[in-house]
């Protein structure tokens, strides 16, 4: 236990080393971002493959098309939203800037998929903002050396 202790107390800090506190908010939403791409792709295969699994009708959406629809434009956002997390975790300026940007369509693609799949749009909507939180207010505190 000792050895442990005397490890843990000789091991540099992130203020030592240059960085700020806030570099973990940013790895945090960075996996907000690749999760919550993840839950858009799952979205949108489920929309694809199983359209009934919905609670309306697609022409009971605020935005009336057909799941297929739906279910591709899920997909492709959610690969992209997935792309900029790893750019941020990267210390990508381009990464926060399209992070921010996904992060709030999917809040207005979420809004517009309310009426389907409640509980699930609600969840996504709120990892959104978490993660628009995250790279507005600290993104630049993780640097890349280059």
């Amino acid at each position: 236990m000792a050895q442990y202790a005397e490890s843990a107390s000789t091991m540099p800090r992130a203020a030592d080393r240059g960085m700020s506190a806030w570099v973990g908010w940013i790895a945090f939403a960075s996996m907000m971002m690749m999760m919550l791409g993840i839950f858009h792709v799952i979205e949108g295969i489920v929309a694809l493959a199983k359209d009934d699994f919905f609670l309306v009708r697609s022409n009971g959406l605020v935005v009336s098309v057909n799941y297929t629809t739906w279910g591709w434009v899920h997909i492709i956002g959610g690969i992209i939203v997935v792309a900029a997390g790893v750019g941020v975790l990267n210390g990508r300026m381009w990464a926060r800037i399209v992070g921010v940007a996904v992060a709030f369509v999917s809040t207005l693609i979420s809004i517009a998929f309310l009426s389907a799949y409640p509980i699930w749009s609600i969840l996504m909507i709120a990892l959104a903002v978490v993660v628009i939180m995250a790279l507005t207010v600290h993104g630049s505190d993780i640097k890349v050396d280059a």
